[in-house]
């Protein structure tokens, strides 16, 4: 089985970080979708709540994962019709849906195809093909997803994926499950950070910046970040219009918003863009959206 982790190199280094020193919290640690994951939360029932974000985690990894077999989104890639489908993926994939139209087709869930042709030729040792990509991209194009309530349906031979949007998804419904629990000071972090309303969190960006994150989310997205073959080059970020990699003049973009999935998507869109004005306008069509960040190489 091809999988991310097999074919990509990820540099953590790019991602914010977190200065704390508060022995109040009860910290838990886990995965999700690969990535690790770590609840910071500040409650008397502490261990019990962060036992059962966990068990949420892993109940939505059984709808978005790509590499466990029974997942939705594995079913809907096999068949190209995923029927009732669970109401989490129809709600990501409109999220997703709004941020293509807004991005131009930046954002674009369908690139699945694009990328296993990647790996492939990673795994060869070879560029990909002229051909290869052409045959590829035939293969993209968020025209072809169809949502209803009853079903998904893709037009045949297409697959998704939701790697730039499903992290911020899971760490939205996390934080949404903790808050009817009554939590009001927590930090979700699934790779993109999501803070309960209650007090300021001390997050440094990758320019270098601190940002008191309350009450939001926040996601960075790097063209470098993670690489095929982890040849520090080629970006796993790839470009729906070309089916090329995304070149890499960004080091790491980073977006806030009111949700995790939209800064999620928002972010990985703005990696597509060549100049920050691009991406301050593509934020500014999200109320309550913010471009935080964006440094060059």
């Amino acid at each position: 089985m091809l999988t991310r982790r097999r074919f990509i190199a990820i540099s953590a280094a790019l991602a914010p970080s977190l200065a704390l020193a508060d022995t109040r919290l009860h910290v838990e640690t886990g995965i999700a979708l690969g990535a690790n994951v770590t609840l910071r939360l500040d409650h008397p029932e502490a261990p019990r709540l962060a036992a059962l974000a966990m068990a949420e985690i892993r109940r939505l990894e059984k709808i978005f994962s790509l590499y466990l077999p029974d997942s939705a989104l594995s079913r809907l890639n096999r068949d190209a019709v995923l029927k009732a489908p669970p109401f989490e993926i129809l709600e990501c994939l409109s999220i997703a849906g709004t941020v293509h139209h807004a991005s131009g087709g930046r954002f674009d869930p369908t690139v699945q195809a694009l990328w296993a042709a990647h790996a492939r030729a990673t795994v060869r040792g070879q560029p990909l093909s002229d051909s290869e990509r052409t045959a590829a991209l035939a293969l993209t194009g968020w025209q072809g997803v169809t949502l209803s309530p009853g079903a998904v349906v893709l037009r045949p031979g297409m697959a998704l994926t939701l790697n730039g949007i499903a992290q911020g998804y899971i760490a939205d419904r996390v934080a949404a499950l903790l808050a009817s629990h009554g939590l009001t000071r927590a930090l979700i972090d699934t790779g993109e950070m999501v803070a309960l309303p209650e007090g300021d969190w001390p997050v440094t960006l990758p320019s270098g910046d601190s940002l008191p994150l309350g009450g939001r989310a926040l996601a960075t997205s790097a063209p470098l970040g993670m690489t095929f073959g982890g040849d520090g080059g080629t970006s796993h970020i790839l470009n729906p219009a070309t089916g090329y990699p995304a070149l890499a003049r960004w080091r790491g973009v980073t977006v806030s918003a009111p949700s995790a999935a939209l800064a999620d998507a928002l972010s990985t869109a703005a990696c597509l863009m060549e100049v920050k004005e691009d991406i301050r306008a593509l934020c500014d069509r999200f109320p309550v959206t913010t471009l935080e960040s964006a440094v060059t190489i």
